[in-house]
């Protein structure tokens, strides 16, 4: 078994990592500075410690185990197994976006010979791989599908900057086009998970099962993001609520907070379209996006009024934004929402500073057009957010970073006295 991983970021470069130690591996992507950057044993997205990644890269790619990165496609082409880990974004109007799925299927589609498999990772709606992505691949490569070649699915369940819970400890669900090519790809990732797997009938109910569990997620955040709306009206501790509530055994723990990242604030777009397209609106799963995303403006709402009960003048007010990444110790800034925060207050002609000490400032001017700066600032803000819990922010002196009067807003519930309202 030779394995390509196509798409090497958060999820395929773990993978590639630990497919690496039991088989042959080539990493494939379009992005030259990336490749460059692994090949010479360093990560900047932190998921793979640089010893980690050096002790499985090889020099070539027709060396035995281990993993070699490349942009040449003529590298992957004697693999027999294609493991396809592209993002699967929406658009500004949050409409599911396959590009990045059929790019990478024209790319395999390419170098696909007879007997091969091609496993999808990516997060999709029901449907996508034997619907979208397969036809495509039968075209480029002008083989038949479930004859001359096979697909499977096996949903990434990668937690970016998750030191405890990595891709071997997490269970992972498997599915193929047939019977047969199910125990295949069931059987390749059971040889690496530790945590083991679960052989789905079908690939349509691995994608499906997939894009639920954010779903999931996303509604139970939503509903207490509206208890905390609620509870702020009546001068209620929405933290303080949850604790008491949580006291019960089968209580679910969950916190109101700003929902971004590539799955939970994305997937659910994924099967409200397919819903649709079968003619059933879906009111939960929407209701829960709007009021997930409504909560940038919301906080930003909250801290203008803060600052003028304070008689602060909102007009030309400077405030600090702790943190642009969308989720705390991790330097990924895909989908934040932090930035529906900064855009909200910009909107009130307050002057807005982003400090995060694990954001990439050059990713985040060229996703966002924002400027982000690594080091504390010297000077003092008129309201200060901490949007997102690094270690570092836990610790701060905050009256040094504070004007008088100042407003310390805290979006996380982990500051405790030190701030003057949260979420």
């Amino acid at each position: 078994m030779k394995i390509a991983i196509i798409g090497l970021g958060y999820v395929g470069l773990p993978l590639a990592r630990l497919f690496a130690t039991k088989y042959s591996v080539v990493g494939f992507d379009i992005n030259k500075s990336r490749v460059n950057e692994l090949n010479s044993g360093k990560d900047n997205t932190l998921e793979i410690e640089d010893d980690l990644l050096r002790s499985v890269l090889k020099k070539s790619s027709s060396e035995d185990n281990g993993l070699y990165c490349t942009t040449n496609l003529d590298d992957i082409r004697d693999c027999n197994c294609y493991i396809i880990t592209v993002p699967t974004p929406v658009d500004k109007n949050n409409r599911p976006d396959l590009t990045p799925l059929y790019k990478a299927s024209e790319t395999v589609g390419k170098v696909l010979s007879k007997g091969d498999i091609v496993v999808y990772e990516s997060t999709v709606y029901p449907g996508v791989t034997e619907d979208e992505c397969v036809p495509v691949l039968e075209k480029v490569s002008g083989l038949e599908f479930n004859k001359d070649f096979y697909a499977g699915y096996s949903p990434e369940r990668i937690n970016p900057g998750d030191k405890e819970h990595t891709v071997e400890k997490i269970l992972k669900v498997t599915a193929g086009s047939t019977p047969e090519i199910g125990r295949q790809v069931d059987d390749l990732y059971k040889s690496v998970i530790s945590a083991g797997t679960h052989l789905a009938p079908t690939i349509k109910v691995a994608e499906a099962a997939k894009v639920i569990e954010n779903s999931q997620r996303d509604i139970n955040i939503a509903f207490v993001n509206e208890l905390a709306k609620i509870f702020n009206c009546l001068d209620i501790d929405t933290h303080a609520v949850l604790e008491a509530a949580g006291t019960k055994w089968n209580f679910l723990p969950f916190k109101p907070g700003l929902v971004g990242g590539h799955c939970i604030g994305v997937d659910p777009y994924y099967l409200a379209q397919k819903a649709q397209e079968v003619g059933y609106h879906p009111e939960i799963i929407l209701a829960g996006r709007r009021l997930n995303d409504s909560m940038g403006e919301y906080v930003a709402s909250q801290v203008v009024k803060l600052m003028i009960k304070k008689g602060i003048v909102v007009n030309g007010a400077k405030v600090l934004i702790l943190g642009v990444t969308f989720k705390e110790n991790c330097p990924d800034v895909r989908n934040t929402k932090i930035v529906d925060v900064i855009k909200a207050l910009q909107e009130y002609s307050i002057e807005v500073d982003i400090y995060d000490p694990w954001a990439s400032a050059e990713e985040v001017k060229h996703e966002y057009r924002l400027k982000v700066t690594n080091t504390q600032p010297e000077e003092k803000y008129n309201a200060i957010i901490l949007g997102v819990a690094h270690n570092e922010f836990k610790n701060l002196n905050y009256e040094v970073l504070k004007a008088a009067n100042g407003v310390v807003y805290d979006v996380k519930g982990v500051l405790g006295e030190l701030a003057d309202s949260k979420l």
